[in-house]
């Protein structure tokens, strides 16, 4: 564990713990001094970060949900309630990939399907969001943590899909602080850029490399000279920025977005 336990004793239910950023977020919410409740739709990605939690001295636990069935949602935020007496963070990291929305495709070129499944990154983040606050406000207090990426803000061309679900997800951030105004409960998104540690950087740097006849390291090189500060987040990045805006240190903190894209896109 951590010497730093600016979580210690919260509760926090982390969608997505699965994934790449999902899983570097659950184990720093769990070295922070947090109890964590890994959901996802893969047993054995959760089964492992849920042990590599408990191996460092944290608690964890996890269930297969799929963030997209409503249903399933509120019957697993419920359990929780039952079990650990309340939800002190939510943050959700699903999504689909690259290859299911466009990415790369003009918006004249891109099919309603992949535009559509784009948006289901929206709806899974406001169905779990919607779900926590139903919990946090009659204990009159906790953090909702949206996620979302650089091209909320339009900087590339060939994000139309992703880009118009991140400018929604941000949309809905401050619509809903707004809403919870006076409950105690705060609402924030975590702007990040891509994480070249993630499998889906990964993946789109060897499509990438392929179409343009440039190895992996040299798109993953490009990535880094795109932004301001020259080097790309990576998954610690995000996970500790979640962190900050978890902790009460952010407690002032609310409706708004933290942009931690290394400066790859402005506000």
């Amino acid at each position: 564990m951590n010497d730093s336990t600016v979580l210690k004793d919260k509760r926090a239910v982390v969608f997505g713990a699965g994934g790449s950023i999902g899983a570097a977020v659950a184990r720093k919410f769990g070295a922070e001094g947090a109890e964590v409740f890994l959901a996802g739709r893969t047993e054995s990605t959760l089964d492992a970060v849920t042990r590599q939690i408990s191996e460092l001295g944290g608690r964890a636990s996890h269930a297969v949900i799929d963030a997209l069935d409503d249903s399933a949602v509120d019957d697993y935020l419920d359990r929780i309630v039952k079990q650990a007496g309340g939800i002190d963070i939510e943050f959700n990291a699903t999504g689909p990939r690259i290859t299911e929305y466009g990415n790369g495709k003009p918006a004249v070129d891109l099919p309603v399907a992949e535009f559509l499944a784009a948006q289901t990154v929206l709806t899974s983040q406001f169905i779990t969001a919607r779900g926590a606050a139903r919990r946090m406000v009659p204990q009159g207090s906790g953090v909702i943590i949206f996620l979302t990426g650089s091209p909320a803000r339009p900087h590339l061309a060939g994000s139309s899909g992703i880009g118009a679900a991140f400018g929604g997800i941000e949309n809905l951030t401050r619509t809903m602080a707004l809403e919870l105004t006076g409950t105690g409960v705060r609402v924030v998104c975590l702007r990040t850029a891509a994480n070249p540690d993630t499998r889906t950087i990964q993946d789109s740097a060897d499509t990438v490399g392929t179409m343009m006849n440039l190895t992996k390291e040299q798109v993953l090189a490009s990535l880094d000279q795109g932004t301001w500060l020259k080097v790309s987040p990576h998954t610690e990045d995000t996970a500790n920025g979640a962190v900050l805006l978890a902790s009460d240190r952010a407690r002032m903190m609310t409706g708004t977005v933290h942009n931690a894209t290394a400066g790859i896109c402005t506000d």
